[in-house]
């Protein structure tokens, strides 16, 4: 069986609303950085624009099979190569240099016009979440 290492910073995260989608393909979880600028999509959903010379964005690193890369290219749109994709599907490297994989990004060309939230997709979502209460 093929397995597939990939970074997730956002809904994909356990205790995350699309978790869900991956759970059952999920056979590892690993804390994880990579090099980035999140922003956010209407306050839904997060979009990462990677970028080595910005902080370390933090997130998850999911080990999944075949279904669960699968699972999580409809979920983040990603029809293929040279496709019109929601996301792109690009190798990355963690910050330690130890792990690497998949990564779901914007392009910074669609992001410019998105506000950037840090680099905890969770941690904004709490602050946001409080000015509502």
């Amino acid at each position: 069986m093929t397995l597939f290492q990939v970074f997730v910073y956002g809904t994909l995260l356990q205790g995350e609303q699309n978790h869900h989608v991956v759970a059952p393909y999920v056979t590892h979880i690993e804390t994880g950085a990579v090099c980035g600028w999140l922003h956010s999509v209407a306050d839904l959903y997060p979009a990462l624009v990677l970028d080595s010379s910005a902080p370390p964005v933090e997130g998850e690193w999911l080990t999944v099979n075949e279904k669960g890369l699968q699972a999580m290219d409809r979920l983040e749109g990603y029809y293929g190569e040279g496709k019109r994709n929601d996301y792109e599907r690009v190798f990355v490297t963690d910050v330690d240099g130890k792990k690497a994989g998949f990564v779901y990004v914007y392009s910074s060309e669609r992001a410019k016009h998105l506000p950037q939230i840090g680099t905890s997709w969770r941690a904004y979502k709490q602050s946001y979440e409080r000015g509502f209460k």
